[in-house]
């Protein structure tokens, strides 16, 4: 929300932007290459991304912090129908050689299972058909560098972005910097064996959000498991829990519009500035098969901690319980969840798990 420091201009800092048409975002220096309209008429508005090649969205100087992040691709090539999974984004800060941020495409802007979903939220938006929307601030002091890597087996002819950022702002020794981090257990974990979220957090910072793509592998409801955040010093018991998943995701009562066994619920799915559960399937939408389109059940959902951030000085861990129930009370499950955490923190990130090969990321 706008308030008064936002109508100061703030000495020394300029907006600058990104994109196909500039580069390196310097000024003056945006729009000049020709199309068959002329000098300057939209003559380079995307760049190319062959398989297995990196483009480059941003690398830039600092200090700044980057403000706004769009982005679109094709969710699909005849190479086949998984590209949001496919593709990778990374985002390095101040010239660390491993990324900060290192998730599916897709599932950073809350599109799991490589499928779109709209999605209206304060950080991530995903407007029609395919605007993938980040806004969260992502400062940095030297050097910022983002970019997507292809993992897909096809070409992709267009990739569109932009990245609006500011250069000059005082950003200090304690300014966190913005990580995120994808993790699944992809049916793998034995009964009462809660999914990691993410663990060895060492340092001082907040937890930021998370995005939750849960395909499920068993009947009846799938949504009673807790979201646990052992802050600090916490071993057994952690010091935050939710009451259940969809709790957790601001809903309530499975999603429905009621609970009855007859005539069928009604899912209802929402999108809301911190919390919501966008996407809901039980039918395969790509197209690459001539069989029934009958699918497991998948459902993607997220929370933001904006106005509710979780501290941490020195550790974080958190993990998701994977419990169901039925007439005849809770039981333990074993879905297939895959999960993007997102948070800010000083200092240097210990190492991530290594991100699973395209193949092990395929949704069901």
């Amino acid at each position: 929300m706008l308030d008064l420091a936002h109508l100061v201009v703030p000495a020394g800092v300029r907006s600058r932007s990104v994109n196909a048409e500039n580069p390196t975002g310097e000024p003056g220096g945006a729009g000049r290459t020709a199309s068959a309209l002329g000098p300057g008429r939209k003559g380079r508005a995307y760049l190319p991304l062959p398989a297995g090649e990196t483009v480059v969205l941003a690398d830039v100087e600092g200090p700044g912090v980057v403000r706004h992040l769009w982005i679109t691709v094709a969710d699909r090539t005849d190479a086949g129908p998984f590209v949001l999974r496919d593709l990778v984004l990374r985002m390095f800060w101040d010239g660390e050689q491993e990324p900060s941020v290192e998730v599916p495409l897709g599932d950073f802007f809350c599109n799991g299972f490589a499928a779109r979903a709209l999605v209206t939220s304060e950080p991530i938006v995903v407007a029609p058909t395919g605007g993938m929307n980040s806004y969260f601030p992502m400062p940095f002091r030297r050097h910022a560098r983002i970019e997507v890597q292809s993992q897909h087996e096809g070409d992709l002819e267009h990739v569109f972005f932009q990245v609006d950022l500011t250069t000059g702002d005082p950003v200090g020794d304690d300014v966190p910097y913005l990580h995120a981090q994808w993790r699944r257990s992809n049916g793998t974990t034995a009964p009462g064996e809660d999914h990691v979220i993410l663990d060895d957090v060492r340092g001082r910072g907040w937890y930021a959000g998370t995005y939750v793509a849960l395909a499920s592998l068993h009947r009846y409801w799938w949504g009673e498991g807790e979201v646990k955040f052992f802050v600090d010093g916490d071993t057994t018991h952690p010091t935050l829990c939710s009451t259940g998943l969809e709790d957790y995701a601001g809903g309530a009562w499975a999603f429905q519009d009621e609970l009855r066994a007859a005539p069928e619920p009604q899912i209802l799915t929402f999108s809301a500035p911190y919390f919501g559960y966008p996407y809901n399937s039980h039918r395969d939408t790509t197209k690459a098969s001539p069989f029934s389109t009958q699918a497991l059940p998948e459902h993607g959902l997220y929370r933001w901690h904006l106005p509710d951030p979780i501290y941490f000085d020195e550790a974080l861990r958190v993990t998701l319980q994977q419990i169901g129930a039925w007439d005849h009370g809770l039981f333990e499950r074993t879905d297939d969840i895959s999960t993007v955490a997102y948070w800010y923190q000083t200092g240097a990130h210990a190492p991530f798990p290594a991100l699973p090969s395209a193949a092990e990321r395929r949704p069901r």
